[in-house]
């Protein structure tokens, strides 16, 4: 196998467990907003501020992140092989999380069922379990964001100006399928990573952590915090929200709603 230096951006390879993943090399990025390049709306003048300043992130490993949203079929998978009974899965507040929440082993349930469709109404703890199963990790938000907006720095996945056309954001009043809008992939070939659901990041949410004096190679966020971050946006929200640098702000890891799914990487 060739080794990282030799990967092409967006080289593919399917997993142990049938999941398509896309490669991300090592690289460095512009992270957060310039406060000049964008008008926020009313309700977004205040959590602009969280992604200010804009800054410069290294990423000194590259790593493989999935090339679609977990799809209802996918989760269904590490339910079926036993992931809400085998606790080597989870971490020790998950699992108390899980045991008083899920005591009968079984997630819950959402509207949108179909097995191409993103997983959807999962708690971060969830989330996290799932990465363990599948032998990967949640994303960090430098990661996730660098997966979606590249060397360039893009504003959008696919470019600096929105476009409705190829993305589940505006007007839209449910998920769609995971492989949906191929115009609108990364630069790495990475799909809905505007739009659709928002995605949980391994991070902690910290309004103030972007304007601290710290290293900002490998950056891996607050070491606590009380709400996890989400990134990317959901259906029928604002363009605003479907930026990369967006960090939405208020949902603790026990959260679940119809708005919020995730990915995962691998480090191998």
């Amino acid at each position: 196998m060739a080794g990282q230096a030799d990967r092409e951006p967006g080289t593919e390879r399917t997993d142990e467990h049938g999941i398509e993943q896309v490669w991300v090399p090592a690289g460095t990025f512009l992270m957060g907003t310039d406060e000049a390049s964008i008008i926020p709306p009313p309700w977004g003048r205040t959590e602009l501020f969280s992604e200010q300043p804009q800054h410069q992130v290294t990423l000194t490993n590259g790593y493989w992140i999935d090339k679609y949203e977990v799809s209802n079929g996918a989760f269904a998978a590490f339910v079926d092989a036993g992931g809400y009974e085998n606790q080597s899965f989870w971490s020790e507040a998950g699992w108390t999380w899980k045991t008083s929440n899920r005591p009968d082993n079984k997630p819950l349930e959402c509207s949108e069922t179909d097995e191409n469709f993103p997983r959807a109404c999962i708690t971060w703890f969830e989330a996290e379990a799932y990465a363990t199963w599948r032998g990967g990790r949640l994303p960090t938000e430098a990661e996730w964001e660098f997966a979606a907006r590249g060397p360039e720095s893009l504003i959008f996945p696919y470019g600096n100006e929105f476009d409705r056309s190829i993305s589940n954001i505006v007007d839209f009043d449910s998920t769609v399928a995971i492989d949906h809008f191929p115009e609108g992939v990364s630069w790495v070939g990475a799909y809905n990573l505007s739009g659709n659901v928002m995605e949980w990041v391994n991070d902690w949410l910290d309004r103030n952590y972007y304007k601290q004096d710290i290293s900002f190679i490998n950056p891996q966020g607050p070491e606590t915090g009380r709400i996890k971050v989400e990134k990317g946006g959901w259906w029928g929200s604002h363009p605003f929200a479907g930026r990369a640098a967006y960090r939405h702000f208020e949902d603790p890891p026990t959260y679940q709603d119809h708005h919020i799914g995730f990915r995962i990487v691998s480090d191998q």
